[in-house]
């Protein structure tokens, strides 16, 4: 398949279209998540969470989430909401955004970079593994807070 020459940026503000993209992507990432703009605004105004995307003629066609925060046992950092648009898989676009993120985690002095994954298939995994992340035998457990009302 063709790759992408794909330039990985953070996304610094928002207008319609960036998100209408981001609105799209995270169907395709989640069945269960919904699209809140001001939410998306926020993430740029937040000093530890930053989204990086790629564009294609200028729409973004991947996305990933990267948070960084201090603890007692040191700086560390967490990979979220990995998506590439489905018509552009295959074009090494999660490759890049990945890449980049150890990049910045490598500049920042992070002591780690966490990557959860759902039970993937096994060239999702090998992808992970290719930018250096390491399969870890451990248990994730969730929290997930009931509704208000």
């Amino acid at each position: 398949m063709s790759e992408l020459r794909a330039a990985v940026e953070v996304l610094s503000s928002v207008n319609d279209e960036d998100a209408r993209d981001i609105a799209n992507l995270l169907a395709q990432l989640s069945k269960t998540a919904t699209f809140d703009r001001a939410r998306l605004e926020s993430i740029m105004a937040h000093d530890a969470t930053e989204l990086l995307v790629v564009r294609d003629r200028g729409r973004i066609v991947g996305a990933a989430t990267l948070v960084t925060f201090p603890l007692p046992s040191g700086l560390r950092g967490h990979v979220d909401d990995v998506v590439v648009d489905q018509a552009q898989r295959g074009k090494g676009i999660a490759r890049a955004l990945l890449a980049r993120m150890t990049e910045v985690a490598i500049e920042r002095g992070l002591r780690t970079l966490d990557l959860t994954s759902r039970p993937s298939p096994e060239s999702a995994l090998q992808l992970y593994e290719s930018v250096g992340f390491v399969r870890r035998e451990t248990n994730v457990l969730r929290f997930t807070p009931p509704v208000l009302s």
